[in-house]
């Protein structure tokens, strides 16, 4: 079993969760590559740049893979599932789910439709402590990556915390509802989840079977 970590929106594998559970694999001495989705060009990042990239990160089959997603990388990984039989198990933290319903409301009609003249919007980069320039490309390709698509019953986690102020644990509950293979479990945390991380590693050492 090889294991990807995805990292999310505006983010880095320089992350606290990203290296919170990279270290907890070093500790047990298992592998997890961690691929930087920004790929050197966060202004031209789309969904399907990232289902390309970490695509070819897989290793040679039939080895299987397990993806751990958090927030837009888990939206990644769930449509990566969806499409490649390698991919065995997902386990989603705060899964992006509905991404574009939730963001794009919060910037405002009006920061909407200048992004659309102008073409570029200034984001805040978490990663990389400033703002960067992010193609409306963005926008149009998430738009084709509906969660109606995702229906190959594959062995699934959500771990999404009930106090999420940017993805609303209505948005897993709503996935988890029409889904039987999907086990979701509600934490006491926000979106970050950096309050709960003992929990989350417990829950996935115990459902990919981790010493």
């Amino acid at each position: 079993m090889e294991y990807i970590y995805l990292h999310g929106f505006a983010s880095s594998p320089k992350s606290a969760k990203a290296q919170d559970i990279g270290d907890r694999f070093a500790k047990i001495q298992r592998k997890i590559k961690i691929p930087d989705l920004n790929a050197g060009d966060f202004s031209q990042l789309t969904i399907t740049r990232q289902l390309t990239q970490i695509a070819r990160e897989f290793p040679d089959a039939p080895v299987p893979v397990t993806l751990i997603g958090s927030s837009l990388g888990g939206l990644t990984s769930a449509h990566l599932g969806q499409q490649y039989q390698q991919v065995q198990r997902l386990v989603l933290l705060a899964p992006a789910f509905g991404f574009l319903s939730h963001w794009l409301p919060r910037l405002g009609d009006e920061e909407v439709q200048r992004w659309q003249q102008e073409k570029y919007l200034m984001i805040y980069h978490y990663g990389e402590g400033r703002s960067l320039p992010l193609s409306y490309d963005f926008v149009t390709d998430a738009a084709h990556y509906q969660e109606e698509l995702l229906q190959r019953p594959i062995s699934t986690l959500i771990l999404h915390g009930k106090k999420d102020e940017v993805i609303p644990i209505a948005a897993s509950r709503d996935f988890v509802r029409s889904r039987p293979w999907v086990e979701l479990v509600e934490l006491d945390s926000d979106h970050a989840l950096g309050n709960v991380m003992e929990e989350i590693w417990q829950a996935i050492c115990l459902f990919c079977q981790l010493p």
